[in-house]
């Protein structure tokens, strides 16, 4: 039976999560539809454009994406500590760019003065819109709900549009991010839709490389993509919020990665991807089971033995589900 979304998120696990939504049968999010040869294509920048400007409302951060034909995969980092930090009339300003609020909170922005019962009762919803703004189930929300809008007035019809429930899976470590990053980014790689990380249209991967292409200083975290988290370096003391590895040494690996997925374009390894994947506990079999397979490898949980037993206790599991696998793909001593 398929577990409520609370059961399945917890930000004392992880703040990172991936997250896939898939349309419902014969429904295009992109590509062409070879029976009627209608093109989809201009849909991905809907995708794309919604995505990447969501985080500007929502402590809601993208690190990896890849828009396909009938579905999309979202790596989100959550970040909670933001959200606590915005006074209300910031949680009611971004929410308002949402959702129309309600009395109160457009009474509150028009300044007018509420009674003291009208202030409490504001307050109610102030951190019921903080906490929204700080959920992955809301950003898909809203994200699917607008691609929805759009398409289901093009095609000139009413009706679903997604599957009822989008699928998502906590990364419970640093190892278990990389892999399932590498393995977002390379989808149309293995989907023959791109002969290189590159050159893949509407993907992290592509929009990354674009700016370290012509930054002086691609490692670092301004110089970086905006509307998707930086690379901060390797782990140190007081270390900024993002992800934990050097940008150069990420985009080494999934080039790496793509060459080897692609079985008619072997290479040699990059000089640091050994030390690399040493650093994160896993070899080179394991690294590629998971960037190959990565949704199919793990449930709900993806991450070391440790990581896994611990989010379980949290989250109230009485056993922790793909225990094996975690263990056999994701722990050192495997």
């Amino acid at each position: 039976m398929t577990k409520p979304r609370k059961n399945q998120v917890s930000l004392d696990a992880t703040p990172y999560y991936h997250c896939v939504s898939r349309c419902v049968r014969r429904a295009f999010l992109c590509g062409t539809d070879h029976m009627t040869g209608q093109c989809y294509e201009h849909r991905r920048g809907w995708l794309e454009d919604k995505l990447l400007s969501l985080p500007q409302v929502f402590a809601v951060e993208v690190a990896a994406y890849a828009i396909m034909s009938n579905h999309y995969h979202a790596v989100l980092f959550i970040d909670a500590e933001r959200a606590n930090h915005w006074s209300d009339t910031e949680v009611i300003e971004r929410w308002h760019t949402l959702f129309s609020g309600n009395m109160l909170s457009q009474r509150f922005m028009d300044g007018d003065e509420l009674g003291v019962a009208e202030q409490k009762r504001l307050q109610i919803y102030v951190e019921e819109w903080r906490s929204r703004l700080s959920s992955i189930s809301w950003f898909m929300r809203v994200l699917n709900e607008a691609i929805a809008r759009e398409a289901n007035q093009e095609d000139q019809c009413s009706g679903r549009f997604w599957e009822g429930r989008f699928k998502s899976q906590a990364l419970l470590d640093e190892a278990a991010l990389a892999a399932c990053m590498a393995y977002v980014d390379l989808n149309p790689v293995r989907a023959n839709m791109a002969a290189t990380p590159e050159t893949s249209a509407h993907t992290s991967v592509k929009r990354r490389v674009e700016k370290a292409k012509i930054s002086k200083q691609p490692n670092h975290p301004n110089q970086q993509t905006k509307g998707l988290l930086p690379f901060v370096g390797n782990p140190r003391q007081n270390i900024p919020p993002g992800i934990q590895m050097k940008l150069t040494d990420y985009l080494e690996l999934v080039d790496w990665t793509g060459r080897i997925i692609r079985h008619d374009k072997r290479g040699a390894i990059a000089k640091n991807t050994a030390t690399i994947l040493d650093r994160l506990g896993i070899d080179e079999q394991q690294w590629l089971e998971m960037t190959q397979h990565f949704e199919d490898c793990f449930k709900t949980f993806a991450g070391g033995e440790e990581k896994l037993r611990q989010a379980c206790e949290t989250l109230n599991y009485q056993r922790p589900p793909g225990l094996s696998r975690c263990h056999s793909l994701l722990d050192r001593s495997a």
